[in-house]
């Protein structure tokens, strides 16, 4: 009874290894490589498969997805013989997995080395100021190189990215002080074309004010003389309404007798002015007739007034 049970553990356990060792389940985007007595025999896909135990074993196992990988950094020499630390990361993804099995001992190792490599003779084409600057071509040509050489190792390399490109410090000062003259040097472009323009526009404002001020001026004078033509338009007008005002009074009864009495007032009224003014006083020597200084000044009038008299 013993020896039986015995048996049929071991049968058992036999039966549990036999079936462990025929059924193989791979994952998602993962591709199993399967030798039959050492060599090649096919490649698992994801799911459910079967192999023969003991005569089949799956050798290799991929990873079908993108996987990025980082480039330890190195020193690179530029074309002006500068030293650069450059470090970045590398996209590839296997696309053969039997090729990646048998194409190389260790693909991962032949692309990073391969891609130190490209990335020294890439950067010893550039000068150092055109490293920061061609950052696009350099990892296009990284990625053109290493895809060429990886095709026999069933990689697609798919991108390289460089993440520092780091300068000696004594480089780094050198380039701070470029930076830093050439921002000064813009800076005092700046100010001066500024003070060109602020004098610019002074100049500008003071010929435009000159210009309105000379306008203001001449419409000045233009409206000065204007007034001094209509007020001396507007005496004159009066002064012969008035005249003809005190013509018409004089031809009515009795103008003439009130011509003589203001004629008579003025001519007192001139005399009294005189006195006030100076100390010297000028009179006519008839002064004491004042009759006959009116008479005199009516003689005028009515001479004024004959038809024919002068004026």
């Amino acid at each position: 009874m013993i020896g039986t049970s015995v048996v049929a553990a071991v049968a058992l356990v036999l039966a549990v290894v036999f079936v462990v060792q025929t059924l193989k389940v791979v994952p998602q985007q993962h591709a199993w490589i399967v030798e039959r007595l050492g060599k090649y025999h096919r490649t698992l896909s994801p799911g459910l498969s079967f192999v023969v135990p003991f005569i089949d074993r799956v050798a290799y196992k991929h990873l079908l997805k993108e996987i990025p990988m980082d480039v330890p950094s190195q020193v690179c020499i530029t074309k002006d013989n500068t030293q650069l630390t450059v470090d970045g990361v590398l996209y590839f993804q296997v696309t053969d997995p039997m090729r990646a099995s048998y194409g190389s001992s260790n693909f991962i190792v032949a692309i990073t080395q391969l891609s130190q490599t490209t990335l020294r003779s890439v950067i010893g084409r550039l000068e150092l100021d055109r490293t920061f600057e061609e950052r696009d071509f350099i990892n296009a040509s990284v990625v053109s190189s290493l895809d060429e050489a990886a095709m026999s190792w069933g990689v697609k390399v798919l991108r390289y990215e460089i993440k520092d490109l780091t300068p000696p410090n004594e480089i780094l000062r050198s380039m701070q002080a470029q930076i830093t003259a050439e921002r000064e040097k813009r800076a005092l472009i700046a100010a001066s074309e500024g003070r060109k323009q602020e004098q610019i526009n002074i100049a500008t404002g003071e010929r435009e004010a000159s210009i309105q001020r000379s306008e203001g001026e001449k419409q000045a004078e233009i409206n000065r003389a204007e007034g001094q033509a209509a007020a001396l338009t507007a005496v004159a007008a009066a002064t012969a309404a008035a005249l003809e005002r005190i013509a018409v009074a004089v031809q009515r009864p009795g103008g003439m007798d009130a011509v003589n009495l203001r004629v008579a007032e003025q001519y007192v009224q001139a005399f009294g002015e005189i006195a006030k003014q100076g100390n010297t006083l000028i009179v006519p020597a008839n002064l004491a007739d004042m009759s006959s200084l009116i008479a005199g000044a009516m003689s005028v009038v009515r001479g004024a007034q004959r038809p024919g008299a002068p004026g």
